[in-house]
């Protein structure tokens, strides 16, 4: 219980720290940069949070878990607290797995709304894991903590962008998927709820239809320095896009700065380029309904999917770089 009641109250350092540092910023008069947005997004910041939704309180976060109840509920308020729209009043869409049910949680924010036809980009990461198996949890890390992290990261720095004044073409819908470990069957309700006319602008109520989705984006394993592309650069990020988006990818890792190693292939390989783009994980869902899809990860480690995978294992200011060079490559493409 006391285990339980510590975790509630990081929690809620959590929140209370990220709204009184957003508060902090709110009273500086900034220019709408990019630049600006990276200030509210540090490494403790990251850390504390894939610690948080790793921990034995969310028992692995398996589909249809209480765990994993408790994390899409977690996810929701950081999507209220990063200032997102639900939809049709509500951030979860839930959806039946085999026995079990699993839930999107789903938010909304809206691009310049200036355009004869709305166009959006949706930008998920899986938030479950494989839970507890024979007494032993799988925490999931790297596999998926860290891409959730990312995710709402990104969220925060395109609210702020908007506070700042800066508005872009495109509106996001950002998805944490359930049941990615249960063949992308979170993936796949999404795509479901898009064919059947199911899920409506939340600022004009227009059907958001296939042929209005400009891009899909895949954060998946993203914390990790284990799989290096050159083993004397441990700040390095792949990207796979089916060829597309590559020169923004570029542009966006040198104008800014960040200097990554960074790889547009699957460590050069040919084959595992494609199946991690077009049949494996999230992506191939996007890829099979005939939709853009461009993937960020670190690369699979010997600890993926594994009981080490843990939060201690991760770097942070890594993660965070990789974070930045993601959200100005979206500043890129929106």
């Amino acid at each position: 219980m006391k285990t339980i009641l510590s975790k509630i109250f990081i929690f809620f350092l959590l929140m209370v720290a990220t709204d009184e540092l957003l508060a902090q910023q709110a009273t500086v008069r900034m220019v709408p940069s990019g630049t600006n947005a990276e200030k509210i997004i540090s490494s403790e910041s990251l850390k504390l949070q894939v610690e948080f939704i790793t921990d034995t309180t969310f028992k692995g976060r398996a589909t249809g878990s209480r765990g994993a109840a408790e994390a899409a509920l977690w996810i929701s308020r950081r999507y209220e607290s990063a200032g997102l729209m639900p939809f049709d009043g509500s951030w979860s869409r839930s959806f039946k797995v085999d026995s079990l049910v699993g839930r999107n949680i789903l938010g909304f924010l809206p691009g310049k709304r200036d355009k004869v036809k709305e166009m959006y980009t949706i930008i998920c990461a899986h938030y479950d894991s494989h839970g507890v198996i024979d007494g032993n949890l799988y925490p999931g890390a790297d596999n998926n903590a860290s891409g959730v992290v990312a995710m709402l990261s990104i969220a925060q720095m395109f609210q702020k962008m908007k506070e700042l004044g800066r508005s872009y073409g495109k509106n996001i819908i950002f998805v944490a998927t359930d049941a990615k470990e249960r063949n992308s069957a979170g993936a796949e309700a999404l795509m479901e709820y898009i064919r059947d006319g199911k899920l409506k602008d939340p600022v004009n109520g227009e059907t958001i239809t296939m042929e209005k989705i400009h891009s899909t984006v895949v954060l998946d394993i993203l914390g990790s320095t284990l799989a290096p592309l050159h083993e004397d650069r441990k700040d390095y990020l792949i990207m796979l896009s089916g060829g597309q988006y590559t020169f923004d990818f570029t542009r966006a890792n040198e104008g800014k700065g960040l200097g990554l190693d960074i790889a547009t292939s699957y460590y050069g390989s040919k084959g595992f380029t494609e199946m991690f783009h077009s049949r494996f994980g999230d992506q191939k869902i996007f890829v099979q309904n005939g939709l853009t899809c461009v993937v960020f990860t670190s690369g699979i480690t010997l600890l993926t999917n594994k009981i080490g995978d843990t939060a201690d294992t991760l770097d942070y200011e890594v993660l965070r770089k990789r974070i930045f060079l993601i959200f100005h490559w979206l500043e890129k493409i929106l």
